[in-house]
């Protein structure tokens, strides 16, 4: 997933509501509310409210980046497999969906197969086959239907030329339907994530005779419990109703609970959180997959216990941090990142982003989560609040006795993750080291063009990256792995980092089909290139958002970080 905050998917891809998606990483809930909020059984009926401020665009499988099968879209779209509808550790876990098991390998993990489950059916009644799995990974190849999640293109063998079905018909020959609920993928590389990457809308079925191109978002064909009677102005009224041919049978995973799902977007945050607050009339019956309490909103709610009680609690697997761009100098002088490692100081940059309650400070890359493989650590350990005499001493060993002078490139947007807000926080803090910091300041798209073109990029910037599943590969990759470079588009190795050893520890842990020992191994790499003071990690986001008074069977997941509708009663 590319860099921008929670309420982006396509982040730096850019554009679909990943909160909206719900598919993120989560370290768990502190308190998601759940138990709260489920005195009584859960029933069937009734209708589920969700208020939300972007609208759920681009509603085709082919054309969605949402990690884990999305939340509102996994509610229509199953995919081979999905992750685990559980609270906490147990819901980073993936497990199958439409597919009998999370994937059989060959011994190097070049090559997946898949075997459907027996009595999968779309709303109409038809069987469901693999041949619509590979029809609709086909599909997100088009250039009508682009915008989803780009590793297939990388991954399939002979597939980086392939314009889609639209265009050439005969198909992609690295997929192998030997027949209707068998599916082969063959692979350019070992890839021991694949069942992660399995999850992705664009592994759910479309039947061919039934696609309309780019009209199919507006009525596709529901594999999931519920199918969509009503998608109005791309996404922003999306009512759902129940899909007659699902069977619990086939489908651990989502409850469906609700008769009716209505998605109303285009709200005002503050409208939204007022709402879910007051919880009158079919508010009492709503939640929220993308609005977030903000600092002066969470105060009010945490001296209401009432209110307190609704509000659940998630971690996305998502790091901000300042960037280095080591071809620049003085960032050149690995004494030099060092010192900026130490002067800066995480409570102020914390509070500037509205608090502890809504930020964890970071010391790793990666997320504190197990799943990532998390591997705590702090190679400059510098404190809560900086250690600006150890700043100096560096900056004296890098030749600079007598302080020096830097440009911190970030976002214009106040309140955003790199915004100035941030900036300045980082300004005065490196002040105390001697280190006189000029603000960069850039329009949002101004922004991220700069940083994001090899030959724009500034040597210090403020920057962010979340996870497309929760696993270290797609963390540590793209910023670190020198063969993503990218010289003539958006590249995200902002230190350009091309270390043959990272490189070819990256391919070893692709390799590795267990991913507990994998993850073990990705915790490992990243204290070998945090050592290298690339980057200065500064919090992990905490997301803490209301829902109605009747809302039972809260789930908050380690792998997405927001309340999981699939799981919710209304009754």
């Amino acid at each position: 997933m590319r860099p921008l905050p929670f309420t982006s998917r396509r982040i730096g891809v850019i554009a679909v509501g990943l909160a909206l998606a719900g598919g993120a990483v989560a370290c768990g809930p502190k308190d998601s509310g759940g138990a709260k909020a489920s005195d009584g059984k859960p029933q069937q009926g009734g209708t589920l409210y969700v208020l939300n401020n972007q609208a759920q665009e681009d509603f085709d499988p082919a054309r969605l980046y949402t990690s884990g099968g999305g939340n509102i879209p996994g509610l229509v779209y199953r995919t081979l497999t999905t992750r685990n509808r559980a609270d906490g550790a147990a819901g980073s876990k993936v497990v199958p969906d439409l597919a009998t098991n999370t994937g059989e390998p060959s011994q190097d993990a070049t090559v997946w197969t898949y075997h459907l489950k027996d009595g999968l059916k779309y709303e109409d009644g038809t069987p469901i086959t693999t041949a619509d799995i590979k029809y609709d990974i086909e599909r997100s190849f088009a250039p009508e239907l682009s915008g989803g999640a780009p590793y297939l293109r990388d991954w399939l063998v002979g597939a980086a030329g392939y314009q889609g079905p639209y265009k050439d018909p005969k198909g992609l020959s690295a997929i192998e339907t030997p027949d209707a609920k068998t599916i082969v993928f063959h692979l350019n590389k070992p890839e021991g994530e694949f069942p992660l990457l399995a999850t992705q809308t664009s592994f759910a079925p479309v039947p061919k005779a039934k696609d309309t191109g780019t009209k199919y978002a507006e009525h596709p064909v529901s594999s999931g419990p519920y199918r969509v009677v009503k998608n109005e102005n791309n996404g922003e009224h999306i009512v759902l109703e129940r899909n007659p041919n699902w069977s619990a049978a086939t489908d651990a995973q989502r409850k469906a609970y609700p008769d009716t799902i209505d998605v109303q977007s285009g709200l005002d945050q503050a409208v939204i959180n007022q709402r879910l607050s007051a919880g009158v009339g079919k508010d009492a019956d709503a939640v929220t997959t993308d609005t977030n309490l903000g600092p002066a909103e969470l105060a009010k709610v945490s001296g209401d216990k009432a209110l307190a009680s609704r509000v659940g609690t998630g971690h996305f697997g998502y790091t901000d941090y300042i960037a280095f761009n080591p071809k620049v100098k003085p960032f050149d002088n690995i004494k030099v990142r060092e010192a900026i490692a130490y002067a800066v100081n995480r409570t102020t940059v914390i509070n500037a982003q509205g608090g502890s309650s809504l930020n964890d400070v970071a010391t790793t890359f990666l997320p504190p989560q197990p799943s990532f493989g998390y591997t705590p650590y702090d190679p400059f350990p510098a404190g809560a609040t900086g250690d600006p005499a150890k700043a100096k001493e560096l900056l004296a060993q890098a030749g600079y006795p007598n302080g020096l002078t830097v440009s911190l490139t970030h976002d214009t947007t106040k309140g955003d993750e790199q915004g100035p807000e941030t900036a300045t926080a980082i300004q005065e803090a490196l002040k105390l080291a001697g280190i006189t910091v000029k603000l960069d300041s850039q329009e949002h798209n101004a922004f991220s063009d700069k940083i994001h073109n090899v030959t724009t990029e500034p040597g210090f910037f403020l920057a962010g990256w979340g996870a497309d599943w929760p696993s270290g590969g797609p963390f540590l990759g793209p910023i670190f792995d020198g063969r993503q470079i990218v010289k003539d588009g958006d590249n995200f190795n902002n230190a350009q980092l091309n270390d043959p050893s990272v490189n070819s520890e990256i391919d070893a842990i692709n390799k590795i089909t267990d991913l507990q020992a994998a993850a073990k191994r990705w915790g490992a790499l990243d204290k070998k290139i945090g050592e290298q003071a690339l980057t200065v990690p500064l919090y992990h986001p905490v997301y803490k958002r209301l829902y109605g008074k009747n809302i039972k069977n809260v789930v908050i997941s380690d792998w997405t970080g927001v309340l999981d509708v699939a799981q919710v009663a209304v009754k």
